[in-house]
């Protein structure tokens, strides 16, 4: 490999900086779009000088800053992809608490303790999945079959006194009902989204974009303006009440379980923020949502860092942009001092996306308390439908018409929207078994 020039190092971190500003921040556009986008242009970047490392390097630094920025649509739009999902719940709770920026605050907090984290796992859980990586990758089903089972048998619902002992059984019922239902219309979904016929297209059109943002964006905001939800006025002071230990807990487990999800072939950090749900324990008191928050920010973030090591370690791609740094360089062939270079961008690209998404959670949050809540969610809701329809077609707005009612589900039955996420574990399991 050729020798590093700082200055083209330094370009290269910046333009994925930026490009993750966008895509973390614009509703339908994904990590993956830009870095096929890349792939595409790389010819021409070679042709002025611009060599692969460069392009891997802008890649890379747009996957991280991507997951630090895309919870502010999620938690101030509903508006969720894959990664976010499950925040938007928690993370509405406390933006109806007028704590919309505290909320973007735990979940910066939890990505940059992920780095962190991280950094202190990689050679363990390097050296761990290297020996051990052949017999897992032969149980993957089983493993998202446990994750299930785990998910369902740890629902209680919402217990009220004097319900009767055996009322949890009633909500297990609910879980697993919602969890097929919402698993069948992913099956449904995937086997035909060749149907998807895009009016703007965007790189490859995601049947995830019409499925979740039905499941979890759409339906939270219809169920708000049904029961006239208002956004009280966003407190200034954005300090948070969460003690140390609870803290430091949530980082651990999202790392943990978004370095695991990282090595599994057809398994998205998706599946690492289900892990993460069951690792924290349900405490009931306000802490719970916040170490939950922080907890989801960790996984996503980890599983970032944690697909370029294991595509380094076992040469296997588990993400879009791991795929396409794959096309563009033989990372395998790389020296390690270029991975601890690697290393070394994420953590600052991690350094000054941190401090960008406080500085523009704080900002959303205060434009937020002189809206309308009501026509703010009303106006998500038709930007979303269209943008849905944009992106995916006629058949990818069905699919989102579809999404929402199943969405609404778990509100009304009073369980955890974590079971709507058989949309994408039902498909999965079923590939593997």
């Amino acid at each position: 490999m050729q020798e590093i020039s700082l200055t083209l190092l330094i370009l290269s971190i910046f333009f994925g900086f930026f490009l993750g500003i966008i895509s973390g921040l614009t509703p339908g556009i994904h990590v993956n779009n830009f870095a096929l986008l890349l792939v595409a242009l790389s010819p021409y970047f070679q042709s002025i000088g611009f060599a692969p490392f460069y392009i891997a390097v802008v890649i890379l630094s747009n996957s991280i800053a991507h997951t630090f920025l895309d919870i502010i649509p999620s938690i101030f739009l509903g508006a969720p992809e894959p990664d976010t999902a499950l925040a938007v719940l928690p993370g509405h709770a406390l933006l109806m608490e007028g704590r919309g920026a505290e909320a973007v605050r735990l979940s910066a907090l939890g990505s940059a303790g992920a780095v962190v984290v991280s950094l202190l796992m990689a050679l363990p859980m390097g050296y761990f999945f290297m020996n051990i990586y052949g017999a897992i990758n032969d149980y993957i089903g089983w493993i998202l079959v446990l994750i299930v089972i785990l998910m369902i048998a740890t629902e209680n619902g919402e217990v009220v006194e004097g319900q009767g002992s055996l009322v949890h059984l009633k909500f297990k019922l609910y879980a697993i009902l919602l969890f097929f239902i919402s698993g069948m219309l992913g099956i449904f979904a995937f086997d035909n989204q060749g149907m998807m016929q895009p009016l703007v297209k965007f790189g490859e059109p995601s049947i995830l974009l019409p499925l979740l943002s039905g499941l979890f964006g759409a339906s939270m905001l219809i169920i708000s303006l049904m029961t006239k939800s208002e956004v009280p006025p966003q407190q200034k002071t954005c300090r948070f009440e969460l003690p140390r230990k609870r803290i430091v807990r949530g980082m651990v487990a999202g790392s943990a379980a978004g370095s695991f999800v990282a090595w599994l072939p057809g398994v998205s950090s998706t599946v690492g923020t289900i892990i993460a749900r069951l690792i924290v324990r349900e405490e009931k008191d306000e802490g719970s949502s916040k170490e939950f928050m922080v907890s989801i920010s960790s996984a996503n973030t980890a599983n970032a860092v944690f697909s370029l090591i294991a595509l380094y370690i076992i040469g296997k791609a588990r993400s879009g942009a791991m795929v396409s740094i794959d096309k563009l360089v033989n990372i395998s062939d790389w020296d390690f001092s270029v991975i601890v270079i690697l290393l070394i961008v994420i953590v600052y690209v991690s350094v000054i996306s941190y401090y960008t998404t406080i500085f523009l959670g704080d900002r959303i949050s205060g434009f937020l308390s002189g809206i309308n809540y009501s026509k703010l969610s009303a106006t998500v809701l038709a930007g979303l439908s269209l943008m849905v329809f944009m992106f995916t077609g006629w058949f990818g707005f069905a699919v989102f018409l579809i999404s929402i009612p199943v969405g609404m589900t778990a509100s009304y039955a009073k369980i955890r929207k974590t079971h709507a996420m058989g949309v994408i574990m039902l498909p999965v399991i079923m590939y593997f078994l």
